[in-house]
């Protein structure tokens, strides 16, 4: 069965999404690389971050819904000098492999280059592949990597840049 046929994403934040964002990341990432708790905090507090800051011409919100229920999200941050930050992409598993990662990065790119910012970066953890793979295939590169204890398990956090030709 398409996974896809009943597929909505809209643009626009709704009371209850933002907390919606937080359980999608706090279960996926917990089920799926065995984050704790402090991931989710940390995602509480950026998106927090993000809404505090939230200007409608220069940031975008991606919420994937199958039949009113979220399934995915991505974001488009402003940042200083004129750059952006990608964050918070995620789909429920059978979402994935579909297509609908590189439909949402095209959307991502679109707008990105729309705003006309300069320059992009993002933030992910090995064990991520088929995500960076996305990243590169848009013209993203790995520029950093270190270890961390940030979410309560050892990781490797890698930073990924767009720069604009």
């Amino acid at each position: 069965m398409n996974q896809l046929e009943n597929i909505t994403i809209r643009h626009e934040l709704r009371p209850g999404d933002l907390g919606q964002v937080v359980e999608l990341h706090g279960r996926i990432y917990a089920d799926e690389h065995g984050f704790g708790l402090g991931f989710e905090a940390y995602v509480m507090d950026s998106l927090l971050e993000f809404y505090g800051q939230y200007d409608p011409q220069r940031d975008k919100v991606w919420i994937v819904e199958d039949q009113g229920k979220m399934v995915g999200f991505l974001l488009l941050m402003h940042r200083q000098d004129q750059q952006a930050q990608l964050r918070y992409f995620i789909l429920e598993k059978p979402y994935r492999g579909q297509g609908l990662g590189k439909k949402l990065m095209q959307d991502w790119m679109d707008f990105y280059q729309e705003k006309g910012y300069k320059g992009a970066y993002l933030y992910t953890t090995l064990g991520l592949e088929p995500a960076a793979k996305i990243y590169e295939q848009f013209g993203f590169k790995k520029i950093s990597q270190m270890k961390s204890k940030t979410f309560g398990v050892n990781i490797l956090e890698i930073l990924f840049r767009l720069e604009n030709k």
